[in-house]
């Protein structure tokens, strides 16, 4: 019964249009009166999950992701990709796409990717005869590469989630490749849809201005370096790479670029707290809503009805895939994570799957779940970018959802994928 209360409250009040944190803080607090529990249990759950040090990393890559969007380090790896990649057929999707992946490498956030990216490229599609939805559609596909490339902040709240015991540098490190698989299906894509519709090829600048665009965008592709490399070595901690992070993105754009003013820094600043503000919040009811499934001992009874159903680990890996991908069309990525990983970790270690690998999976998993309604946060914000409704958008989106998925079979099911570039650095 308390069960049912637990899962019953949150998917009533999810079905009402409640915000995702309340219903995960109203539906414990439920179960927890039902149990006869004190409350309080419940509000030092949410303290305890909240509170850990290395979530410090997550405001900080935040706020130097704003900072960037704002004082001018988006626009320069587009200027980059353009120059590399514009002269190819549908040159401006295969230049949004590219620059995803570069501005994922500084951000780690994919609303943050969709927002940088999509206000600039989006336009401009627009504006040299590309279709709206084509443009949203790349937009919003290629922005989910961010949370696989470092410092992806997702990574970080699964290693919490998982109690610390997966190395943060070791994710960092697996999701690259797969990153890159992302970025480059993605643009297979974009090249058959552009040949299909008609869209003309770009024109080579030339190697001047290609090497000019590369030496302009350069600070940014170093912050890339140094956040990756000084984690990987151990030089310093993730939540020490997001301060460096901030410092760099402010010496940059105030001192280099000087495209960061006195009222861009403040909506930096008023940006980089409110969504703070609402990530932790979920963090941290999601966290109580995850004890008190450990506490119901939901983890052991989803052991026992996946090895009832198989004992063969890839049926089992394609059961959690369309489970993941299902949860993820109304639920969002941080409580997603922090709910999923103490029932299914448990499970994928019992079937002898690498827990980084599966980080992969579920984050992946996550991503595509970004772009599908009714809770679909990047996909609201390429759609708003771009112009669009939700139902235009979805029309034409499936090509670049069945690249995306093509990706996760990959990672699902070819363990190297993942865990081969991780497995150099031991």
């Amino acid at each position: 019964m308390a069960m049912t209360i637990l899962f019953g409250v949150f998917c009533g009040l999810l079905l009402l249009g409640t915000p995702v944190a309340f219903c995960l803080g109203i539906a414990s607090v439920a179960t927890v009166l039902y149990l006869d529990l004190p409350p309080m249990v419940v509000f030092q759950q949410i303290n305890s999950n909240m509170n850990a040090f290395a979530m410090l990393a997550i405001p900080f890559f935040i706020f130097a992701g704003d900072l960037m969007m704002r004082g001018g380090i988006a626009d320069r790896l587009i200027g980059m990709a353009a120059s590399l990649f514009g002269h190819l057929r549908g040159g401006l999707g295969q230049v949004n796409v590219v620059a995803s992946f570069l501005f994922g490498g500084v951000s780690g956030s994919a609303v943050a990717d969709a927002s940088a990216i999509g206000g600039i490229m989006i336009p401009q599609m627009a504006k040299h005869g590309y279709s709206r939805d084509f443009a949203v559609n790349v937009t919003v596909n290629a922005a989910i590469i961010a949370l696989l490339v470092p410092p992806s902040h997702n990574m970080i709240i699964y290693s919490l989630a998982a109690g610390g015991t997966i190395s943060i540098a070791d994710l960092f490190t697996a999701g690259i490749v797969p990153g890159l698989l992302l970025a480059v299906a993605l643009m297979i894509t974009a090249y058959v849809v552009a040949r299909r519709r008609g869209y003309p090829s770009g024109v080579f600048p030339g190697w001047y201005a290609v090497l000019r665009s590369i030496v302009s965008a350069s600070p940014g592709i170093v912050l890339i370096a140094i956040i990756f490399g000084g984690v990987r070595s151990g030089v310093f901690t993730a939540t020490e790479s997001s301060c460096i992070a901030v410092i760099y993105s402010l010496l940059i754009t105030l001192l280099v670029y000087r495209g960061l003013d006195w009222n861009a820094f403040v909506h930096a600043v008023l940006g980089a707290v409110r969504t703070t503000a609402m990530v932790l919040l979920v963090i941290g009811t999601a966290g109580a809503f995850g004890w008190l499934m450990a506490f119901l001992q939901v983890p052991a009874a989803t052991i026992e009805l996946m090895q009832a159903i198989s004992s063969n680990k890839y049926v089992i890996l394609l059961l959690i895939n369309i489970l993941l991908l299902v949860l993820g069309t109304f639920m969002d990525m941080a409580p997603m994570i922090i709910i999923c990983t103490p029932i299914f970790l448990p499970l994928i270690k019992a079937f002898g799957i690498d827990p980084i690998q599966f980080g992969i999976i579920l984050i992946l998993n996550a991503g595509i779940g970004l772009n599908t309604p009714p809770v679909g946060s990047v996909l609201f914000v390429g759609c708003a970018v771009g112009k669009i409704s939700i139902g235009e958008a979805m029309k034409t989106i499936w090509p670049f959802f069945g690249a995306s998925i093509a990706v996760l079979l990959l990672v699902s099911y070819v363990p190297a994928v993942s865990l081969w570039l991780p497995s150099l650095f031991r």
